[in-house]
């Protein structure tokens, strides 16, 4: 079926599997390896806990964030109990609940079903959600999800692999290399920001992300500073982008 725009020019639409190698292309550009470097001390961790190959792998692919993987496999290693673990690991990922909520409708097609949204938010993470946002709203609505599919399912796959390199890894990397990989995601995911800010809002919400974190971490500890950082700073450039449009108007 084709869209008004290809209708008009004459060209047929892309099919959902070209447009999910593009996204696979694009992913393997450099975003999947950013990531996937990321998260190759992750199968060192897992060696060192005494998991096999195939779990270390398993768990990029289930839980599929770096920081949950870490906590997982630190918890392991200090024999906490599995429920407790498993609550960690969910308050851990409570911080890509806004990112999936603000992804979603780009996503969201008429008859789509509740299982396939809740497939499209596993693949939420940073990288696919800083690309998802700069790359999906200058596409025709039909060409999002095969694109998107096609960018996470290459991140995810590179990311697995590469937690596989770690686990046979580990022990031969330097301590300070090993730690400077999981640096590799939060760096690329602050330039990707700052390139694709385009309103008063976006640049408000990343300096002031940047200004809120120190204080809140030493006004209130780790545990909660990321939370209050992204609360307030947030509802701040909002009501700064919201008087701008009031006066606007």
């Amino acid at each position: 079926m084709r869209d008004p725009a290809d209708a008009e020019t004459g060209k047929r639409a892309p099919s959902a599997r070209t447009l999910a190698l593009r996204g696979a292309r694009d992913a393997l550009a450099l975003p999947a390896w950013v990531v996937g470097f990321a998260l190759v001390g992750v199968g060192g961790l897992a060696q060192d806990v005494g998991h096999p190959l195939g779990a270390a792998m398993l768990s990029t692919l289930l839980i599929w964030a770096g920081p949950a993987q870490v906590i997982f496999y630190g918890a392991i290693a200090a024999g906490v109990a599995l429920p407790l673990i498993a609550v960690a690991i969910c308050l851990s990922s409570i911080r890509f609940l806004p990112m999936t909520i603000s992804l979603m409708p780009l996503l969201r097609r008429p008859g789509q079903g509740l299982l396939a949204q809740i497939a499209l938010a596993h693949y939420v993470a940073v990288t696919v959600w800083v690309e998802s946002l700069r790359r999906l709203p200058q596409m025709p609505a039909e060409h999002r999800v095969p694109y998107y599919l096609g960018f996470a399912n290459a991140c995810i796959v590179t990311t697995t692999a590469l937690t596989g390199v770690g686990w046979f890894l580990s022990g031969t990397l330097p301590g300070p290399l090993a730690s400077g990989l999981l640096f590799i995601t939060p760096i690329y995911f602050t330039l990707a920001l700052a390139a694709g800010a385009r309103t008063t809002v976006d640049v408000a919400a990343i300096g002031l992300g940047f200004t809120l974190a120190p204080l809140f971490g030493v006004l209130v500890g780790r545990d909660f500073d990321l939370l209050l950082t992204g609360l307030v700073g947030g509802t701040i450039a909002y009501l700064v982008g919201r008087r701008r449009r009031g006066r606007r108007a």
